[in-house]
């Protein structure tokens, strides 16, 4: 007789190929560029079929642009206080999310980043994961609000937040510049929960 793996371990194997395919993906992007890299050199550094790839992968585009950061961010932000403002809850989430983040996974970050900004087709496709998290975040706004998942208002606060992810991004700079952009996101956010308030400058 054959048994089947516990959930969890069945789930943390998942985890374990999504990372491998990932990882061997990122470093054959590096050594021989993104568009001479196919799926099936992929598949075969990760030790899988090209099928398997696909399973967890749509396409090659998507193992660069698919990160676990949204699920974990809807998390956070469902788990703080309800009696927290929208703006404070999201900047609690944030740093609960990105505040503790290693090294390692910064340097992971940094990589991809990158390459995203150096492959037009990649430019293009995160423009709509840029409108897609505002959906997903503006549903989570709502929520905590009592509103329905198509509130305006509740859209609004998620495209001032997104919007100012982006601005907090200088001079080349990504969430990968670790705490500099993190400190930078965290500035942004609060000028969201402060109204905004722009005159001239300090003497």
């Amino acid at each position: 007789m054959t048994s089947t793996p516990p959930a969890g371990l069945r789930e943390r194997k998942k985890a374990r190929t999504k990372a491998a395919i990932r990882e061997h993906a990122m470093r054959l992007f590096q050594e021989q560029g993104y568009a001479a890299t196919t799926v099936d050199q992929i598949a075969a550094a990760a030790d899988v079929s090209p099928s398997t790839f696909f399973r967890y992968f749509p396409t090659k585009e998507d193992v660069v642009l698919t990160d676990d950061y949204d699920p974990l961010m809807v998390a956070a932000l469902r788990a703080q206080p309800a009696g927290l403002s929208p703006i404070e809850a999201i900047r609690r989430s944030v740093r609960e999310l990105f505040g503790q983040l290693p090294d390692a996974q910064w340097e992971q970050e940094r990589r991809r980043q990158q390459l995203i900004a150096s492959v037009p087709e990649l430019r293009m496709r995160i423009q709509q994961q840029y409108a897609d998290s505002i959906t997903l975040l503006a549903e989570v706004v709502a929520e905590r609000a009592g509103r329905p998942g198509d509130d305006f208002a509740s859209r609004v606060v998620a495209g001032a937040v997104i919007g100012a992810a982006l601005a907090a991004t200088r001079d080349g700079r990504t969430m990968a510049d670790g705490a500099t952009y993190f400190e930078d996101f965290d500035r942004a956010l609060a000028l969201l929960q402060a109204g905004l308030p722009v005159g001239p400058p300090e003497v």
